[in-house]
């Protein structure tokens, strides 16, 4: 029988740099009972959005607030759009307002309900009330306020068997490398750590149900063929914390994967890419699962010491790591990593120890450095122990902290500052450094091999390691400089050196990376007639 679609459409307003699977599945529950939805892009201007959401006389806009970073930015939307005269249902769903649902509906008062943890069940009985004008205050997993008083429903158990979702819906999909299309997929929900930076116990803590549910290898299998088939998509990027890569009953999980990805004859066709711990990475298992399309692997490494990773509570060591790391070089498989240079109790001398880790990893080019600092998210050991000791400082939407040393904080500054355009442009070095290894890995795996691709490969591996090695001396020289206090009293024109020297060289090895990508490129486009 048909699905008869309701005329108001459920729109979601939300950011979609990349597929948005939280959104895709709460839009697939909502289609497969007859609503239509619209997903916005949170980033549009703010005319735009009022002026598309007065043309569609929404049934209910759903607002995905997962990060406090841009609670002020929703917060001005969501003023902006009742000022503009959108009167529908306003709800707002995701980690922060999970977690932090207090905190969030009296900030914003606009809000008229907040789903609280997964929204699939909880979002389609909230809409099924509001189309049906029935009471919808009872639902479980809702918060609401009225006047002052805040009310919470029970909150709702989390579906055991996420299979029985539909597939998420998609936006159109986009090119990834050499005119291969990407798609990101699931292979699960949640994680059984308890990383101190992170806030995922809490939300498994907070919401009644297993902290981790993995999907049956067969039925992700068969979302790949659809998507590969019906798509064109070769490309999958798995968006899981912890890929299941081992799970209670040893590699049995990925064994199946792989399998199944043979049986339906998808094992040359496609690529996929995971994020795992180095302690799950197996020499036989990892060759296995390049041979069926792995090429990527994102590891959260964050700390190059033992006593960092326990205070991190990795429940890692650092050799452990690097025995991981090892293996997926000498497969050939690449490696992407998280790293957290710069912490609450970040010394000198834990830089250093750190800069000389990251120079073990990454001087031999196998991927380019970058960093990060640890923030302080919300519902975090991190930002509990902070706010014990009185460090947390800065307004709700960026909770930030000073380290222990007053001399890190304008080493931090000065160093971001130089380095920023490298490490966070669309087009910085770090950026095209990983276009260019995605490109590679494109060309290996669906092109003929060329005579000229060695060379290539070789030249792009010596650039980076040449950048890489750049990087960390220069962060090990303007260490020592810092810690020594001359940046004080020594003339400013030593720091604005190193300033134009690190711009200079960032230009120069983007240069070198470009001009390889150019001639890689070459070697795609088919020969001219006279030369066959």
């Amino acid at each position: 029988m048909p699905i008869i679609m309701k005329k108001q459409p459920v729109v979601f307003i939300a950011f979609r740099d990349y597929d948005n699977l939280g959104i895709g599945y709460l839009a697939s529950v909502l289609s497969k009972a007859g609503f239509k939805t619209v997903t916005i892009n949170f980033r549009s201007r703010k005319e735009t959005i009022l002026k598309r959401i007065l043309n569609l006389n929404p049934l209910l806009i759903g607002f995905s607030i997962i990060f406090q970073y841009h609670i002020i930015e929703f917060k001005d939307l969501i003023n902006y759009l009742r000022k503009g005269g959108i009167r529908c249902h306003f709800t707002a769903g995701g980690q922060y307002a999970s977690l932090r649902y207090e905190e969030l509906i009296n900030l914003i008062p606009q809000l008229d309900s907040i789903v609280r943890f997964e929204g699939e069940h909880t979002l389609l009985e909230l809409v099924n009330c509001i189309f049906s004008e029935k009471d919808w205050k009872d639902i479980a997993g809702i918060v609401y306020k009225i006047n002052s008083k805040i009310f919470i429903s029970p909150a709702r158990p989390l579906e055991k068997d996420i299979d029985k979702f539909p597939f998420p819906l998609r936006s159109p999909l986009t090119n990834y490398a050499l005119g291969k299309k990407f798609a990101s997929i699931i292979a699960g929900r949640g994680c059984v750590h308890d990383c101190s930076f992170c806030n995922n116990k809490e939300y498994s803590i907070q919401s009644p149900g297993p902290a981790k549910r993995i999907r049956k290898p067969e039925k992700i299998v068969e979302e790949i063929e659809v998507l590969y088939y019906k798509k064109e998509c070769s490309v999958f990027l798995f968006q899981d914390d912890d890929f299941p890569v081992k799970t209670g009953k040893g590699y049995e999980w990925v064994i199946k994967f792989c399998k199944e990805l043979e049986r339906k004859g998808l094992s040359d066709k496609i690529m996929w890419k995971i994020n795992c711990r180095s302690d799950e990475i197996d020499e036989k298992i990892f060759n296995m699962m390049k041979l069926h399309g792995l090429y990527l692997v994102f590891l959260g490494i964050d700390d190059g010491t033992d006593a960092g990773l326990k205070w991190l509570n990795k429940h890692i060591t650092v050799a452990k790591n690097l025995e991981g790391i090892n293996i997926l070089k000498k497969l050939g498989i690449g490696l992407d990593y998280g790293f957290m240079l710069f912490q609450p109790i970040t010394t000198y001398r834990s830089l250093n120890d750190n800069l000389d880790f990251l120079k073990l990893i990454c001087g031999d080019s196998y991927s380019a450095v970058t960093f990060l600092k640890l923030l302080p998210y919300y519902d975090t050991w991190v930002e509990k122990e902070l706010r014990k000791e009185g460090r947390i400082k800065g307004p709700i939407e960026y909770l930030n902290y000073d380290f222990l040393e007053e001399s890190m904080n304008h080493f931090y500054n000065f160093i971001t500052a130089c380095f920023k355009d490298w490490m966070e442009n669309s087009d910085g070095l770090v950026n095209i450094s990983k276009w260019a290894r995605d490109y590679f890995a494109v060309f290996s795996h669906y092109f003929n091999p060329a005579p000229e691709l060695p060379l290539l490969k070789r030249k792009l591996r010596k650039t980076i390691s040449k950048s890489n090695l750049f990087f960390l001396n220069t962060m090990k020289e303007l260490s020592c400089f810092f810690e020594s206090g001359r940046y004080k009293t020594e003339e400013k024109k030593i720091l604005v050196s190193y300033k134009e020297n690190i711009d200079s060289k960032h230009q120069y090895y983007k240069k070198r990376i470009n001009n390889i990508m150019e001639n890689l490129l070459i070697l795609t486009q088919p020969l001219p007639y006279f030369y066959l």
